[in-house]
Formats: C-alpha cells, sequence, structure tokens
C-alpha cells in the first residue's frame, strides 16, 4: 500500500477524521527562507581609511540585522580564514583539554561579493583594545597627542640602544597598565569579574597560537576587540596574512600581540598562568592535526599568494607554505637548516619571549602601539 495525504479539505474532514488534530493541521514543513523585506533609512559611516558603512536590514521574520559593507576591500580572505578558524574551532571542542578549559575561537559571517567588497557580520558589543585604553588614559589625563607619538617615532635606520631608551624611559611610563580597569569597570561582581577575565586570557592565548601558524599580522589596537559581555577578544581585518608583516617598512618582529597592558590583566601570574598552558594546549592540537590543516592551508596560501603578487613570486609563496609546515613541527628559527624541532612547551616557551622581548617591541612601528 502506498500512503497518501489528504488532498483537500472535505476528504480531510471525512477520511483523516481518525486523525488527532495535531496530526490534520501540523506543519511538516516547518522552516522557511528568511529575505530581505527593507532597510533602516539610517547609515552609520565609520572613521576607518576606507570608511565602511553600518546598514540595518529588516528581514521577513521581523528581526532587524546590522551588517557591515566594506569598500575597496578584498574580503575572500577573510571569508576562507573565517572558514579556518570554525574548523579549529570545533577542533578544540572535541578536544578533551581544550573542552575542559572552554577554549574557543569568535567567528563571524563574511560574504564576499567580488574582490573589491561585501559585507561582514556586526558584532553588537564590542571595543577595541585601543579605544579601551585610551578612555582609560584620557579619565586620568594621561594621553598623548598624535603630534607628541609622532616626536618619539624613532626612524628605522637607528641603533638598538636608541630605541630601547625611548620605549622603556619615554613611550612605557607613559602608558602604565590599565587594561584590567575596564575589565573591574566592565565587570562588577567578582564571579562576573573571574569568568570574564579567564575568557579573555583563554580567547587570547588561542588566537596567538593560530596567528602565529598563519603569519598573522598588523595586530594594532583597533583590530582585536573585545566583548564587553563576557571579555571574549575577537580579531578583525586578515589582510596582513602569511608574513607579510615582515616586508612593511617597519617590518614586524613579534609572532603576536602580547604588551604589557595586556600582560597585567591577566592577574598576578602573567603570562606563566592559564596564558601558557592554554596555548600549549592549542599549538599541540593544532600540530596533531597538522595534515588536515596543511590540506585547507596549502591552496589558501596560492590563492593569496595569486592574488596579492600576480602570480610573480612562486617561490615566494613555496617559502609561505614550507615555513607553516616547519612551525606546525616545532621549527621556530627561520634558517632551518641546522634547528632541531622544540617540543609545545619550548615552542611555546620561545614564542612568548619574544613577543614580550622589548627590543622587538622597542622595534615596532609607532603606530602598532607596542607601548600600550
Amino acid at each position: 500500500m502506498q500512503p497518501t495525504l489528504p488532498l483537500n479539505s472535505d476528504s480531510n474532514s471525512s477520511e483523516g477524521s481518525h486523525l488527532p488534530a495535531s496530526h490534520s493541521t501540523a506543519n511538516w514543513f516547518p522552516y522557511q527562507q528568511i529575505y530581505i523585506s527593507g532597510f533602516q533609512e539610517s547609515v552609520l559611516i565609520l572613521r576607518s581609511a576606507a570608511k565602511p558603512k553600518k546598514l540595518t536590514i529588516r528581514c521577513s521574520d521581523g528581526k532587524d540585522y546590522d551588517v557591515l559593507v566594506k569598500p575597496k576591500d578584498d574580503l575572500r580572505r577573510d571569508a576562507r580564514l573565517m572558514e579556518f578558524n570554525g574548523l579549529v574551532k570545533r577542533y578544540l571542542h572535541q578536544d578533551a583539554p581544550a573542552r575542559q578549559r572552554r577554549l574557543h575561537i569568535r567567528t563571524y559571517a563574511v560574504l564576499p561579493f567580488n574582490e573589491e567588497c561585501g559585507l561582514v557580520e556586526w558584532l553588537p558589543n564590542l571595543a577595541s583594545y585601543r579605544s579601551i585604553c585610551m578612555n582609560l588614559y584620557a579619565q586620568r589625563r594621561l594621553v598623548m597627542s598624535t603630534r607628541q607619538l609622532q616626536s618619539l617615532a624613532v626612524p628605522l635606520h637607528e641603533s638598538m640602544e636608541r630605541k630601547r631608551e625611548v620605549f622603556t624611559k619615554q613611550l612605557v611610563p607613559a602608558h602604565p597598565p590599565v587594561f584590567q580597569e575596564w575589565l573591574r569597570q566592565r565587570f562588577a561582581t567578582p564571579h562576573s569579574w573571574y569568568e570574564a577575565r579567564n575568557t579573555y586570557i583563554r580567547t587570547v592565548a588561542v588566537m596567538s597560537m593560530v596567528g602565529y601558524i598563519l603569519g598573522l599580522g598588523d595586530r594594532h589596537g583597533e583590530n582585536i576587540l573585545f566583548a564587553e559581555g563576557n571579555g571574549d577578544a575577537v580579531h578583525v581585518d586578515f589582510n596582513c596574512l602569511f608574513n607579510q608583516g615582515e616586508l612593511l617598512p617597519y617590518p614586524e618582529v613579534v609572532p603576536f600581540r602580547l604588551t604589557h597592558n595586556m600582560i597585567v590583566a591577566m592577574g598576578p601570574l602573567g603570562v606563566e598562568g592559564s596564558y601558557r598552558k592554554c596555548c600549549e594546549i592549542t599549538l599541540r592540537l593544532l600540530k596533531q592535526e597538522s595534515k588536515t590543516l596543511m590540506s585547507i592551508l596549502r591552496p589558501f596560501v596560492y590563492d593569496v599568494g595569486a592574488q596579492t603578487r600576480k602570480g610573480a613570486a612562486t617561490a615566494k609563496i613555496t617559502k609561505d607554505v614550507q615555513r607553516i609546515a616547519d612551525r606546525l613541527q616545532g621549527h621556530v628559527k627561520r634558517q632551518q637548516a641546522n634547528s632541531i624541532p622544540l617540543s609545545t612547551e619550548g615552542q611555546v616557551n620561545f614564542l612568548i619571549n619574544e613577543a614580550t622581548k622589548v627590543d622587538n617591541l622597542a622595534s615596532m612601528y609607532i603606530g602598532w602601539g607596542a607601548f600600550l
């Protein structure tokens, strides 16, 4: 026998009367596509160089969705990187030590239209690291003007002694650690503060290791955001991938951002507590899944290389792929000929030392804000 559904209301009332009312009126296919029904008239234009615009879209489900329209920006690599981060996020959830510490990456939707524009999901209640610190400095009347900062910018060709002197005796004393005050002000109860600080440490540690493997640069204060609700660290703007920061006029010499402000906010133990342990768990997991990750990253590197270098420097692209593979094997030095792969603990220790080394921070571009 072949079952059939009633075709009209008469058959439904006569032949299907023996069925319960809930079955006769059930919606067998409840899912409906959500479509755009309109836009809010107000548009917020942000102050960054590309002048991105925040739009609010009204949809058929009755909800409003905020999106960021980015002109003159290739979002294809951001979309690919979000896919990679989503995979790492899934691995973190499946790994017992990582799941026990609730390690995760905050991801968001990216929709590229073409090579020059696209949409990015707007994440509400986020504040940039730089704006948080500068607001706290303004409360203490410690803000240095742009002209003052530029006067303290040491040229690239100056000696390391001069860079170190300016950094340690002028820039750092003028910018004492204040980020921990934001955590205390934002999360008033002891429990919420403790949970937010732990979340902050864990998300910073995870993205430090993922960013190191990817060669992610340009981590200035506007590209690291923090959630005002739980302390999550969210990274944006992934245009400087695969060690491209080393080719800037002021080459980036730190593997990730770990300045004194961030360390003091981690508590009395600084990097020696939960941060180091979370870094080791994340890096060990990335090494365990290196084959799968490399199968995703290898075409990604070639695609980015073809987009940025127009296919002219195949040797550089091959070198980028090899450097990712070397990092996943434990190599830390750029010249790999005689280097011995380090253990996960040794590699994390080397990276933390490089990220916090005074000479490296003093060599960074003044706009990167190594003193924040």
